[in-house]
């Protein structure tokens, strides 16, 4: 999938991520329900060590519970990992965060007798909205779209708990080709940084094969759509996107499932599970690693040749 992103901020702020973390008691990280793994920052899973974190799930109102459970058991089985399921309808759950941070960190233990916790999260997950909550008050900016946050921010929470903002962080190379689908579709990139068709047909395979009734009693078919295609025409005539001579506006009914499953008016869609993520990141990890020998193999062979026709 092709996206174009990364303004520049997003480098500096994850250079002060990685200079900040470990002057941190506590990692909090915010996941969007809908795609636990893709939107975790692989970065921090590789510079938080043994630092405890807690994993905040939210959106949680839009998943498939029972996948929400198994991706809560898959992160908790590292003993230094609290998950914590919540919506922005559900303030007095968001305000447990403060008290779980007691309980993974003593305040005897914690730097000047605060837990200092970092809260991190890719742009669009709702972390500004569960800052507000916790805080009573509007100290975070909010919006629908990626990128909102753009500087760090010290916010205390209670006498004894502060937290440090961070702005909403993409990383700057998605080997997951799934994980980039699944990020465009769930609203992390901005909708004019990728193309609307192509996710929106990788959302509907994806519906198709895990959750076909739902989209049967959706948009009230015979039977379950055989083809990605034949299903967002069947949406582009029930909406009217028709152009003259009776053609399916495809892009328009696109949109229109992109749009409906992000409202969660398609029901609770959670995009991928834990068994099937990790082998799409081992998969992954071994193409790049492929691709790179490749291309030193290919430097390696040019500079030999040049070598050679100095002589």
């Amino acid at each position: 999938m092709k996206i174009q992103w990364f303004p520049g901020h997003m480098y500096k702020a994850s250079n002060e991520i990685r200079e900040k973390l470990p002057e941190m008691d506590l990692l909090i990280e915010v996941l969007d329900s809908r795609i636990p793994g893709s939107s975790e920052n692989p970065m921090l899973k590789a510079i938080r060590k043994d630092k405890p974190a807690i994993k905040i799930f939210n959106k949680s109102d839009l998943a498939d519970p029972v996948l929400t459970e198994k991706w809560q058991a898959y992160y908790e089985r590292d003993s230094g990992v609290k998950t914590l399921c919540v919506t922005r309808d559900q303030p007095d759950k968001i305000k447990q965060i403060a008290a779980l941070c007691r309980k993974m960190i003593s305040l005897e233990g914690a730097r000047d007798k605060e837990i200092h916790a970092m809260i991190v999260g890719i742009p669009n997950v709702g972390k500004s909205t569960i800052i507000n909550i916790l805080k009573d008050k509007t100290v975070a900016k909010t919006g629908n779209e990626a990128a909102v946050t753009r500087q760090q921010q010290r916010i205390k929470i209670s006498d004894d708990v502060v937290l440090f903002d961070t702005p909403g962080l993409l990383w700057g190379n998605i080997n997951n080709g799934h994980s980039g689908y699944r990020l465009a579709i769930t609203g992390a990139i901005k909708d004019t940084a990728f193309d609307s068709d192509d996710a929106a047909f990788y959302l509907a395979e994806t519906l198709i094969k895990h959750y076909p009734e739902m989209i049967v009693a959706r948009y009230e078919l015979d039977a379950v759509p055989e083809s990605e295609i034949e299903f967002i025409e069947t949406i582009g005539r029930q909406r009217g996107c028709l152009r003259a001579g009776g053609q399916i506006e495809l892009d328009k009914a696109c949109k229109i499932l992109i749009n409906e499953f992000r409202l969660g008016t398609l029901g609770n869609i959670t995009l991928e599970n834990p068994d099937d993520f990790e082998q799409e990141v081992i998969e992954a990890e071994t193409e790049a690693r492929e691709k790179e020998e490749a291309k030193n193999a290919t430097k390696a062979e040019r500079k030999k040749r040049w070598k050679k026709n100095r002589k």
